[in-house]
């Protein structure tokens, strides 16, 4: 197979727990993550060595984007002696915390496999995908998970119900890395009750989904823009809404695709817009599957 494309959804965090640290010094964490209805394009096309293009800009096309190193070790975990060209069409915002790298580089995986025809199990993938990011095997497996350890642990949970989002990237985004150095030094711990949202995942009942989103990051995460946001999605008609991951995007759920709709527009106004400082607004749904290859 000379060419395969692939679909990759973002991703939300319905909730974020730290737990702890662990001997290396990396954050344990509980987690649901869901992805959503805002896709990555990866097309990859068979060739002698790992090259890299995208329609963004300002992203690396080395061993720097993760895209690339999950080609890297697809061959050396497979012992294969192959390349690959890997096209980008980038639609997810970078530092927003809805991992487009990661759904980039399960693409690349996902893809390879599929390629190649190496009939890797998804447990094979995200073995590979660990190696070049904590997020990575959630991204390839989709869908409402629970994740926990450092993001190696992907546990099942209730399907999340297709309640409309509406997503909102400011125009700053937040550093992965300063967001855990903030929460190291401030202490902020926020009340993530975890096994609660999950039966509100499972009973439907978006209320109490709303009630027990939560984030310990979105304090660390140091936004200014985040506070603001959430208060105009509510005003706007959402249920809820939170921060997702290390930030900085703020998304927002609602009961109603139209209410959603309307919210999206209003902020996506001239005169909301640059209150808030944002760059951009998507309406999105919950979707049950990571990193496809596609359909021809």
């Amino acid at each position: 197979m000379e060419q395969v494309k692939v679909i990759a959804p973002a991703k939300i965090n319905l909730s974020l727990d730290i737990t702890g640290v662990d001997e290396k010094g990396y954050h344990l964490l509980d987690m649901i993550m869901q992805t959503v209805s805002v896709f990555e394009y990866v097309t990859l096309t068979k060739q002698d060595e790992i090259t890299m293009a995208s329609n963004a800009k300002f992203i690396p096309t080395d061993s720097k984007n993760t895209a690339v190193k999950a080609a890297m070790k697809f061959f050396e975990y497979t012992g294969i002696q192959g390349g690959v060209h890997i096209h980008i069409k980038k639609n997810v915002p970078i530092k927003a915390g809805m991992a487009g790298g990661s759904a980039d580089a399960a693409g690349v995986i996902v893809g390879l496999n599929h390629m190649y025809g190496t009939k890797l199990t998804t447990s094979q993938m995200c073995e590979i995908g660990l190696m070049c990011g904590s997020d990575i095997p959630f991204m390839i497996h989709g869908g409402t998970k629970r994740i926990q350890g450092t993001g190696d642990i992907v546990l099942p949970c209730p399907q999340m119900p297709e309640y409309p989002l509406v997503i909102c990237m400011p125009a700053n985004g937040v550093s992965t890395p300063q967001a855990y150095a903030n929460y190291d030094a401030n202490g902020i711990k926020t009340l993530v009750e975890t096994d609660k949202l999950v039966n509100a995942i499972k009973d439907r009942n978006l209320a109490d989904i709303a009630k027990y989103m939560a984030n310990d990051l979105e304090t660390a995460a140091g936004s200014d823009e985040t506070q603001p946001i959430k208060e105009a999605l509510v005003q706007l008609g959402a249920i809820g809404s939170m921060m997702t991951g290390s930030g900085a995007a703020v998304f927002g759920i609602f009961d109603d695709e139209e209410k959603a709709k309307a919210a999206a527009e209003a902020l996506k106004e001239e005169t909301l817009s640059q209150k808030l400082n944002l760059r951009s607004v998507f309406t999105a749904k919950p979707v049950t599957f990571g990193a496809s290859v596609m359909k021809k």
